[in-house]
């Protein structure tokens, strides 16, 4: 299981301070837990989290190694600041950063080949739910990914279903709904890598609390959460991973 808290543009040098050392002391070994500040606290959170079980994601990437990208951040910088894990292709990012399905799958690719280890998001609209189409639209989203990476770099994604009118809401998919999408993608996944469906980890995103999590975690095909405001306050996380950890049992 795995539970991966996006900040998104939220933070402070105190709330790193504040938040992180105490969320570590509250977790077991059970789960894995990753932590994505924004840019300019990575590396404190990295220092802060030393020695702890949990790790440190950024929030994007760019897919270039160097150049003239002004307001850009490579691979190459996340590790170096210590970074393990990325978040790929958000629906804040595609949307607010009209990037598509090929822009996402070449950062993918980036942090594969770099060795970071990319949660690529995936999820439909409102309306694309209403009119029928949620798995055609993650299916799509997704095998541009599998495809710019190839079979073997594929093996080393963790893919997050995020229905985009969940996202913020307090709206969620009942653990039902979000199991039928898991098992579709679970199933695309394994026919892309033969034998490497069952491997691969797909989290649950859209209003994950405390609450709902327990539930969510126990079907067949949710690997764990990709956990937003929850995960700004230490209790409300720290309950969330105890949720996964308790259902660790599944991976």
């Amino acid at each position: 299981m795995l539970v991966a808290g996006n900040w998104k543009m939220h933070g402070s040098q105190a709330m790193v301070r504040g938040l992180l050392p105490g969320l570590a002391s509250e977790l077991g070994t059970g789960v894995d837990v990753v932590v994505c500040p924004p840019f300019p606290y990575l590396s404190l959170a990295v220092l802060c989290l030393r020695g702890s079980p949990v790790s440190v994601g950024a929030q994007d990437v760019h897919e270039g190694s160097a150049g003239a990208h002004t307001g850009e951040v490579s691979t190459a910088m996340l590790l170096d600041v210590g970074c393990e894990w990325v978040i790929v292709g958000h629906s804040e990012r595609r949307a607010g950063n009209a990037e598509d399905d090929l822009r996402v799958a070449a950062k993918a690719h980036a942090a594969l080949a770099a060795g970071l280890r990319p949660i690529v998001c995936v999820g439909e609209t409102e309306e694309q739910r209403r009119a029928g189409r949620t798995f055609e639209v993650v299916a799509a989203q997704l095998a541009a990914v599998l495809e710019r990476a190839g079979r073997e770099l594929a093996r080393g994604i963790v893919v997050a279903y995020e229905p985009v009118w969940a996202i913020g809401t307090g709206l969620t998919a009942s653990p039902g709904e979000a199991q039928d999408v898991h098992r579709r993608l679970r199933e695309q996944l394994e026919t892309f890598a033969p034998g490497a469906g069952a491997g691969l980890r797909i989290l649950y995103g859209g209003s994950v609390k405390a609450a709902n999590a327990g539930a969510l975690f126990a079907m067949p095909d949710i690997d764990g959460g990709l956990v937003g405001g929850a995960s700004l306050d230490a209790g409300e996380f720290a309950a969330i991973c105890r949720a996964a950890e308790g259902t660790s049992w599944k991976t």
